[in-house]
């Protein structure tokens, strides 16, 4: 029989389809319901900005502070010069002090407009590094090493998917999970926490944590974790033909994250409108049921939602008129992404080398749209073109001749990759 939570919070995380597991789903309801509870979510600083794939958990702490409890975005300084191997292949590249404290900053930005970092009982902003780097290595060895039994680590999927391809764990990936588990533990003596949330990847490492928390302090702590996303067509979430969705404005434009959006597949409308915007559950369910030509209407709303969260309410009215003028008016608009490209980042050819009988200069048109961001490499831009999705002011590029007049990039022109991915270019002067 399924659990029907008596907390606000926990009964939004079940309503909406925040919750996929709970280490002790009632007495965390207690909890909850006794008091403000203060839970945290870790965020190494691998990139300049957060993306998608982590917008589910930035909304699980938005709604924890909706409901009268505190959360902390813990800013992983400390683990970054570790990195995670969960489920990875190989070992992260390791970045250096200055590289994770740039990108810190740029993950920065994003939470604020989700969360409120107000004195009193605001949300709270922490860089592990504050107890990591301190940390003497025979002490910690001795102190918190002892609860760690490798035999127990080594049976974590996370790292026993990885030794069973016998592709190679280092020694310092191993000790990931050690310093994420005293994370917690360090956020429960000196903040009171008591929950770390994540996706269903970090498991092994929550309840890591949970079992040092409770074996070194005796304090009662506990682990909830989110659905690892995919969409209904089995892609990786906050992936796109252009790379990353990223949420910093500065690396994906308000139009173009819109777009994201309003490009979502007919299955995933409602279930979206349940994850990412604040729209009552009834009223995310009658929009995701919608058929035919109604659905676009729903997934411009989810995208009115979603930017209007990120960017505010007037960059996604502004991307939603610009939609309207390139789709049902064959324009331009005002919000499309432009993108200024240096002659030397082309390959500029003479028409005289291309047989065309002519002295134009020509670029091959795979780069452009690689630059453009329409596509990922190369390889997928010819394949674009093979497929005559590719057009330069909504007339396709012919496979048979694949560039374009470097005198049109001397004016700013329209690329668009299909129907719905636009772009407008031009050379720098």
């Amino acid at each position: 029989m399924t659990y029907h939570p008596k907390s606000e919070f926990l009964r939004i995380m079940q309503e909406r389809g925040f919750l996929a597991d709970c280490t002790d789903l009632q007495a965390l309801d207690d909890s909850l319901i006794a008091g403000a509870v203060t839970a945290y979510i870790g965020y190494d600083a691998t990139a300049k900005s957060l993306h998608v794939g982590h917008l589910l958990n930035i909304m699980m702490l938005r709604w924890l502070q909706k409901t009268g409890h505190r959360p902390i975005t813990l800013m992983g300084g400390g683990t970054t010069k570790v990195g995670d191997p969960s489920f990875r292949s190989d070992e992260r590249p390791l970045l250096d002090e200055s590289q994770i404290a740039e990108n810190i900053d740029g993950m920065q930005q994003v939470f604020a407009r989700y969360l409120s970092y107000e004195d009193g009982t605001g949300a709270m902003m922490l860089n592990n590094a504050e107890w990591l780097d301190e940390l003497k290595y025979i002490e910690f060895l001795r102190d918190i090493g002892r609860y760690f039994s490798v035999n127990r680590m080594l049976s974590f999927e996370s790292v026993k998917s990885r030794l069973d391809r016998e592709q190679s764990l280092s020694f310092l990936e191993f000790n990931y999970m050690i310093l994420q588990a005293y994370d917690f533990l360090e956020l429960n003596r000196r903040y009171g926490c008591t929950l770390q949330m994540g996706g269903s990847d970090q498991w092994g490492n929550i309840v890591n944590g949970i079992d040092l928390t409770r074996r070194v302090s005796g304090t009662e702590v506990f682990g909830l974790t989110s659905p690892l996303l995919t969409t209904s067509d089995g892609r990786k979430m906050g992936k796109s033909a252009g790379g990353a969705i990223w949420l910093n404005g500065d690396m994906l434009s308000p139009y173009e994250f819109w777009q994201f959006w309003r490009n979502t597949t007919d299955a995933d409308v409602g279930r979206f409108l349940k994850y990412y915007t604040e729209l009552p559950v009834d009223e995310c369910d009658r929009l995701g049921a919608l058929q035919g030509s109604e659905i676009n209407e729903a997934k411009v709303i989810l995208a009115n939602e979603v930017t209007t969260l990120l960017h505010g309410a007037e960059a996604a009215q502004a991307a939603e008129a610009t939609a309207r003028e390139v789709f049902e008016k064959g324009g331009t608009g005002d919000d499309l992404p432009t993108f200024e490209l240096k002659r030397e980042d082309l390959k500029i050819l003479t028409g005289e080398m291309l047989q065309t009988g002519d002295d134009e200069s020509y670029c091959a048109a795979n780069t452009v749209f690689v630059e453009a961001r329409l596509a990922d490499t190369g390889k997928d831009a010819k394949r674009l073109i093979l497929e005559k999705g590719a057009m330069v002011n909504d007339e396709p590029i012919t496979p048979d001749f694949p560039f374009i007049k470097v005198k049109d990039l001397e004016a700013t022109v329209k690329l668009s990759a299909g129907k719905k991915r636009h772009a407008l270019v031009k050379l720098a002067d």
